[in-house]
């Protein structure tokens, strides 16, 4: 719990001032758009149709959509636009709030009595003061009720950043979650939970002082919301020194080694930053825009994913082709292996293995019509699978994907039969587990790979602080610190774990 509450500030901090920013922002485009629209019955269909048909992609997704969108903007103006973490979390979440805010509107607006407005006409007021006397006081009480709504999402959906690297409340819900750490889980969701309910109250108060002409609820409300507002800035003021951001998948290794990283860069200087959490499909083009600096990937998937091979050499081969394409490309560049190797590895329980003989995958493909098979969340669209299923015919009776670590609770559970495990893992010796024999050499070498944006190549004291690294981490000590955090018992934090690791390495 001490490790929760130790990340809490800076990640309610950030949470504070990207949900406020979203709403700020949804309010900007939406009030004046149910104006508008309250006053052109055509404009409301269309602009009501839209933030509808928003609400139907969900948040993941819409999150995920803006990525590659910035991207391709940002290689057709030079550069320049940043893709990833901040400005994709906000207009996806921005898009999310208008329709509760856009949607009140328009309906408080629409309901005002025509006698009323026929009224104020009389009276000589313009279209300006009719609105600003007359129509706003009147719609805002349904008005303030999508207000409260728009931000109550918007708190919630915001723990969703962490797929696009922006630190949020979520860090600690999909880390807590990936490594069974439920301290982690439950301070992340007590922590946005709360947030949205004392926004709610001070909306709520401040519709409320609006509503009975009372101002002292209003202005107490506002200065409430300007304090959080200034606190949540306070770590911004503070931020002085070279700062690197390192990239990490979702999974507890990549938890690990981000840290190892940044523990030893922390000791020469730098000020660091971590981006988790993100898909292999992201986090390269990350580095090659400069949107992260460092992060660990390994072979087999820079291979297939990035490079669309599907032939597989030998490892040296490999490697050397790779640190020349990256070089080439002049994307980033190969640092250099670390040590060891993190496979995919179709595994079963081992009691399982020897009832049905099942050694090879040879045997595992005779076999998958009566089987169901168990993967990670990305396996089944990477290359890879079409490549395994290419050299041996697999056809499972279900194939179904899991959070890596939900993956190895599936199998031990007897939901799934088989599942693609990872050769680094400690779980796989310590769950009883038996790994099948890849005869065909159908999955290519996955040797960690330690990878450096091309401006980050040229601070040689970064570099030298982080090269120790290379070829130093054999299998088991890696599989020692992975294990320590996903045992399920004397659990230790990602942290904890990278300053072992680090100790262990000479």
């Amino acid at each position: 719990m001490s490790g929760a509450l130790a990340r809490l500030p800076g990640l309610l901090a950030a949470h504070v001032q990207l949900s406020v920013a979203a709403l700020l922002l949804a309010l900007a485009i939406g009030l004046p758009l149910a104006v508008m629209a309250a006053r052109r019955p055509a404009l409301a269909r269309i602009v009501l149709g839209f933030a509808s048909l928003v609400q139907t992609i969900p948040a993941l997704a819409l999150l995920a959509l803006f990525y590659p969108l910035l991207l391709a903007l940002s290689a057709m103006v030079g550069g320049g636009i940043p893709a990833l973490g901040f400005l994709p979390a906000l207009l996806a979440l921005t898009l999310y709030a208008l329709l509760p805010i856009l949607r009140n509107a328009v309906t408080g607006l629409s309901g005002i009595d025509p006698a009323v407005l026929e009224a104020a006409d009389g009276m000589g007021m313009t279209a300006g003061q009719r609105l600003r006397l007359v129509e706003a006081p009147l719609a805002l009480p349904v008005a303030m009720a999508g207000i409260r709504t728009a931000a109550v999402w918007t708190i919630g959906a915001a723990t969703l950043a962490t797929t696009v690297g922006q630190p949020c409340l979520g860090d600690l819900i999909f880390a807590g979650l990936q490594t069974q750490d439920w301290p982690l889980v439950l301070t992340g969701c007590a922590a946005a939970a709360l947030l949205a309910m004392l926004a709610d109250g001070l909306l709520g108060s401040t519709e409320w002082g609006l509503r009975t002409r009372r101002l002292w609820p209003v202005w107490g409300s506002l200065a409430v919301l300007a304090c959080g507002l200034g606190l949540s800035l306070v770590p911004l003021m503070r931020s002085q020194g070279p700062v690197v951001t390192i990239g990490a998948k979702n999974f507890s290794e990549q938890f690990i080694l981000a840290r190892v990283i940044g523990q030893r860069l922390e000791k020469a200087g730098y000020r660091v930053q971590y981006r988790e959490g993100l898909g292999s499909a992201v986090i390269f083009k990350a580095l090659s825009a400069g949107d992260i600096d460092i992060y660990l990937d390994y072979a087999g998937t820079l291979w297939t994913n990035e490079m669309r091979r599907t032939d597989v050499p030998p490892r040296a081969q490999m490697l050397t082709e790779i640190g020349g394409w990256m070089k080439g490309e002049g994307r980033a560049q190969l640092l250099g292996p670390l040590g060891f190797e993190n496979s995919y590895a179709f595994t079963m329980r081992a009691s399982e293995q020897r009832r049905l003989g099942i050694r090879t995958l040879e045997d595992l493909a005779a076999r998958s019509p009566f089987l169901r098979l168990g993967t990670d969340i990305e396996f089944l669209e990477r290359p890879e699978w079409a490549m395994t299923r290419s050299a041996y015919p697999m056809r499972f009776a279900e194939a179904r994907p899991f959070q890596p670590t939900m993956m190895y609770n599936a199998l031990a559970s007897g939901r799934v039969d088989v599942i693609t495990a990872f050769s680094s893992d400690g779980r796989i010796a310590s769950d009883g587990l038996a790994t099948l024999t890849d005869t065909k050499g159908a999955i290519p070498a996955y040797d960690a790979l330690l990878l450096v944006g091309n401006a980050r190549m040229k601070d040689p004291r970064l570099i030298s602080a982080i090269t120790p690294l290379i070829g130093k981490i054999a299998v088991n000590i890696m599989r020692e610190a992975n294990y320590r955090v996903d045992r399920p018992d004397a659990k230790e934090s990602p942290e904890e774990a990278a300053l072992w690791l680090n100790a262990q390495i000479k």
